[in-house]
C-alpha cells in the first residue's frame, strides 16, 4: 500500500518509538515538576535526535538506534555514578538550597542560585503563600522547584483562629546520607561522631554504615531508616 519514503518513514517511526520506549525503561523516571534540568534537557536532546534522525534522507536506521543507545548508556551511567557516590551528587545534581532561614532571606544565596525577588514570589504564590512573613524555612530543590514550611501560626488550621499557643518550628538537618556522616551537618547541630553512633545504636543499628537515611530536628530528635539488605 505504501511505498519508496512512506514506507521508510513508517519503518523509521516504529523502530524509533520501540526504542525510546526501552530506552525510557532503563533511565530514571520522575514526574514533570521534578525534574532537575539535566532531564529537561537530555529529553530535549534526545527528542532532537530521533526528530532529525527521522526526517533526514542520509540518516540510515542504524544511526538511529545507535545514537539512542550511545545516549542512553551516557544518560544511565551518570546516573549510577551519582547513586553509587555521594560526592559526585552535588557536582553532577546539584544541591537543594535554604533561600529562607528562621523567617530571614539569604541574599547570598539568592544571588548564588541567579533568583531575583520577583522571581521568587512568584514560586511563593505558586505554593499559596503570598507574604515572606509566613514562611519559617524556604529550601531551592535541584528541580528547582522551591519547599516551605510555614511558621506555625500560618499553618493550616491557623493557629491563631483556634486560640492556640505559638509554637516554634524546626527544619530537619539531614545527618546520614548513604551510610556516610554529613559532619557539617553534624556540627552545625552541635553534636560529634561519638554522640550519633549512640543515638544510632539506641535505635537498634550497631553501625551507621547500616544507616540509609538519618535525620535530626530539634523538637523530635533523631530519626533513623535502616538500610535494606
Amino acid at each position: 500500500m505504501f511505498e519508496g519514503p512512506i514506507s521508510q518513514l513508517t519503518f523509521e517511526l516504529i523502530i524509533g518509538f520501540f526504542a525510546l520506549f526501552t530506552l525510557t525503561k532503563f533511565v530514571r523516571r520522575a514526574e514533570i515538576n521534578a525534574i532537575t534540568p539535566f532531564d529537561f534537557l537530555s529529553a530535549i536532546v534526545l527528542g532532537e535526535l530521533l526528530g532529525n534522525a527521522i526526517y533526514d534522507d542520509e540518516i540510515t536506521i542504524g544511526y538511529i538506534l545507535y545514537a539512542l543507545c550511545l545516549w542512553g548508556i551516557l544518560t544511565y551511567t551518570v546516573e549510577w555514578i551519582t547513586q553509587k557516590f555521594r560526592r559526585t551528587r552535588k557536582l553532577l545534581e546539584g544541591d537543594p538550597a535554604i533561600i529562607i532561614r528562621d523567617g530571614q532571606i539569604d541574599y547570598e544565596v539568592i544571588k548564588k542560585q541567579k533568583l531575583d525577588i520577583n522571581e521568587l514570589l512568584s514560586i511563593l504564590r505558586q505554593k499559596d503563600t503570598f507574604s515572606i512573613r509566613e514562611i519559617e524555612f524556604a529550601i531551592l530543590e535541584q528541580s528547582g522547584a522551591i519547599s516551605v514550611l510555614k511558621k506555625s501560626q500560618y499553618d493550616r488550621p491557623i493557629s491563631q483562629d483556634l486560640n492556640l499557643p505559638y509554637k516554634p518550628v524546626f527544619l530537619s538537618i539531614a545527618i546520614i546520607l548513604d551510610g556516610e556522616v554529613l559532619m557539617h551537618n553534624l556540627k552545625a547541630i552541635g553534636f560529634d561522631e561519638k554522640w550519633l553512633l549512640k543515638q544510632v545504636r539506641l535505635s537498634g543499628v550497631e553501625k551507621i554504615e547500616d544507616v540509609f537515611y538519618g535525620e535530626w530536628k530539634q523538637d523530635e530528635g533523631i530519626h533513623i531508616v535502616v538500610r535494606r539488605k
